[in-house]
């Protein structure tokens, strides 16, 4: 039997209630972080210009892996610019796609707390340029500066709190608001800036490994996001995804 949030038809959109902790949850996935009550926010720039020795300037042409799961853990990266795409591998072979990382993230920061192996793979989507800081010198750093370790730890549990939604997410929302939230997320709505235009090229594959439902599922969907003007495609060699605003009715309404 059909689950009721899978609709077959046209998108279905009533009035919320103030007691829809789901949906307000969902809402505030997509907004801005709430910044420091002292007014502060995390610049990365200016806490890795403190690091002295160890840091080195590296560039990923798309497609090319950053680092393999099952690599040493010693080193913090910090994307300048590009995407990169995070994978897993369980022991049977089976590939899931657990985030996509844009201009100004910080990754493989496992190796801080102690991880000694690489519990994924991480692999330029596009061309990308990033900064490698040693595990020694970035925890050094953390240590000495302690104004930007406090940040930097503020910056952590602001992300932390974003998996958070994503499972409750993945727990009690249909598949279609999933991947209205991913396809959101990717064009950078409702963070500080102005959401891109258009987001790389994505596989309907990958989007179906974010979401957590099949590829013909996330096909479905598409195109109903396309007939109702909320993305249209790009074209062209790169054959981009361009996102619009309106697909925010998707996520905020039941």
């Amino acid at each position: 039997m059909a689950s009721p949030r899978e609709p077959k038809g046209s998108t279905k959109i009533a009035r919320q209630t103030p007691t829809n902790r789901i949906s307000q949850r969902t809402r505030n996935s997509t907004r801005p972080p709430p910044a420091p009550k002292n007014g502060r926010e995390f610049d990365a720039q200016a806490f890795l210009a403190t690091i002295g020795e160890g840091r080195k300037a590296m560039f990923f042409p798309k497609k090319q892996t950053i680092f393999t799961q099952g690599d040493p853990a010693d080193a913090v990266f910090y994307l300048q610019t590009g995407k990169v795409r995070l994978t897993v591998v369980s022991k049977d072979g089976k590939e899931a796609t657990i985030g996509i990382l844009s201009d100004g993230s910080f990754f493989g920061e496992g190796s801080l707390a102690g991880q000694t192996l690489r519990m994924g793979t991480a692999t330029a989507m596009t061309d990308c340029a990033v900064l490698r800081i040693e595990k020694k010198a970035m925890v050094d750093t953390l240590h000495r500066e302690n104004t930007l370790s406090d940040l930097f730890v503020a910056y952590l549990l602001t992300r932390n709190i974003r998996y958070e939604e994503d499972l409750v997410d993945q727990l009690f929302n249909s598949s279609e608001k999933r991947l209205a939230r991913v396809l959101l997320m990717l064009a950078h709505f409702g963070k500080e800036g102005i959401p891109e235009s258009v987001i790389p090229k994505i596989s309907q594959e990958t989007l179906a490994e974010m979401v957590g439902t099949t590829r013909s599922r996330v096909s479905f969907f598409m195109n109903r996001f396309r007939k109702l003007g909320f993305i249209n495609y790009a074209g062209g060699a790169e054959g981009g995804l361009q996102v619009h605003s309106s697909l925010l009715n998707v996520v905020l309404h039941d």
